[in-house]
């Protein structure tokens, strides 16, 4: 393969400055790091591999822009900048016009090569070309990776007393009606006369930091229990699962058990214990023995020993948490179960620990609506969409580390601020960043981005509730159908 290197040394210069807020995180190391750990090569070419990461996020940042915009938008930025003909970017195009001159008055050029062309010229064809040579591996290597050096640098606060914690949930993404991602990923009613084309995404996140941790996109055809089975291979020794009840199984349990974790789980309903042991007012040890004989012919023990906590909170069913935690003196009951509030004394009571599972809820949230994730695919193909959903999920990690050492910073807790204010300060601050010296965004731009970050706090307001777009519905009485409400209604409401 041609390569020019003088259009490497331009674009590894704009990656640098558009992305100067993360470099300490994006560096060349952990690019090779994960190209080595995935079995390729990350390239010698202007889109080399850390280059498309770089484009991956950018191309997460700025939903509203094509990926030939998002190429070239750096670059009319830095242009735009007085000192712009001083410049080293300036510089570098002028001595690749120079040597293309020179070239093509002395011998013909292949009309594909590279070289002597404007090195800050990148086509979008070329860019899709080399986006197709990034395996799926080397964003899970790198996320991995990522991962490692988050959990070394911030080990406290991932940790619930001696538990590491993790949540585990599922949601599905809308994506563009084009029939290759809709003969890939699959397609599901709408709820009226037409098919939505979706994806399946289960992740498993770190909910005391809102940290995506592992993720796999796969088909609807894979059901999410299954996917989950893949993921919960990753566990260590200590980890503490959340999950809601739909990833009940007793495979998934044993699995879990296997890797010396343990779990919580809200209780399927149809499923019947026997009662070993009274533990407390609505705690008890439990025996759990399935009905269903493929888990006997798959090998596992007949039995499992688990621990039933039953609850009714007012307004809601009664309903009861499963853990493997079967020690009461290691989380008691209370500790399970206890709602936000304010005590007497003004200190915030954070919920009880199975709550810490709706954090996985507002990652998707802030990742799918926030960030703006769905809506804004581009790609017509499976290896495109993975591209993107890739770098919109490092895009959300990086802003996600930045708040919480912006956290760290004031001593308050990383949930507590604002995920979308710190994306309006990011784009607030792009400009400057671009135009600012490492030594400058270092001591000073660095401090003050995560100042301003710290000084967006989420209010505490325990037991608000925000109804979802279907609550807006009402229904039909007689007729079993539901109808918008009327504009008067809508107006009360």
């Amino acid at each position: 393969m041609c390569t020019d290197r003088i259009k490497r040394t331009v674009w590894d210069y704009l990656r640098q400055r558009d992305l100067s807020v993360f470099a300490c995180w994006l560096a060349p190391e952990l690019f090779a790091q994960a190209a080595q750990q995935a079995g390729i090569a990350l390239g010698s070419g202007a889109l080399h591999g850390g280059n498309l990461v770089w484009l991956a996020v950018a191309s997460a940042l700025h939903t509203m822009k094509n990926f030939a915009s998002v190429l070239g938008m750096t670059l009319k930025l830095l242009r735009d900048a007085p000192d712009w003909h001083s410049s080293r970017l300036a510089a570098a195009q002028r001595r690749g016009q120079r040597r293309g001159q020179r070239r093509a008055s002395t011998q013909m050029r292949r009309p594909r090569d590279p070289r002597g062309r404007d090195p800050i010229a990148v086509s979008e064809e070329a860019f899709v070309q080399a986006r197709q040579r990034m395996p799926w591996s080397f964003w899970i290597a790198l996320l991995v990776i990522l991962n490692d050096r988050f959990e070394a640098e911030h080990a406290a606060r991932i940790r619930w007393k001696q538990f590491r914690l993790l949540a585990l949930d599922g949601t599905t993404i809308n994506m563009p009606r084009w029939k290759r991602l809709a003969d890939y990923f699959g397609t599901a009613s709408n709820g009226k006369t037409g098919r939505t084309t979706q994806a399946r995404m289960v992740m498993l996140q770190l909910p005391l930091v809102r940290v995506p941790w592992r993720y796999e996109l796969t088909p609807l055809s894979e059901g999410e229990r299954t996917v989950a089975g893949r993921l919960l291979n990753e566990l260590r020794g200590g980890d503490l699962l959340l999950m809601d009840r739909g990833f009940w199984s007793y495979g998934l349990f044993w699995q879990i058990l296997e890797h010396h974790a343990d779990f919580a789980v809200r209780k399927m309903s149809g499923v019947h214990f026997r009662k070993l042991q009274k533990l407390d007012r609505d705690d008890r040890l439990v025996l759990w023995q399935p009905s269903d004989r493929k888990w006997r012919r798959a090998g596992l023990p007949k039995t499992m020993q688990l621990r039933e906590i039953t609850y009714q909170l007012r307004g809601f069913s009664a309903s009861a948490i499963v853990t493997s935690v079967c020690d009461p003196r290691r989380i008691i009951r209370e500790e399970w179960l206890r709602l936000a509030a304010v005590d007497d004394a003004g200190l915030v009571l954070e919920q009880g620990l199975y709550h810490r599972r709706w954090e996985i809820e507002t990652i998707f949230n802030e990742l799918k609506v926030v960030q703006g994730m769905e809506g804004s695919l581009r790609s017509r193909k499976p290896e495109g969409i993975r591209y993107e959903v890739a770098g919109h999920v490092l895009l959300y990690l990086l802003v996600r580390w930045l708040m919480v050492q912006a956290a760290q910073n004031e001593d308050a807790d990383p949930l507590r601020l604002s995920f979308s204010a710190t994306l309006n300060e990011l784009a607030d601050m792009r400009e400057t960043l671009l135009h600012a010296s490492a030594e400058r965004i270092r001591r000073s731009l660095l401090p003050c981005l995560l100042a301003r970050i710290a000084n967006h706090r989420v209010p505490f307001r325990p037991g608000r509730h925000y109804s979802r777009p279907h609550d807006t519905r009402v229904k039909n009485k007689g007729k079993g159908k539901y109808q918008r409400p009327s504009k008067l209604e809508r107006r009360a409401a």
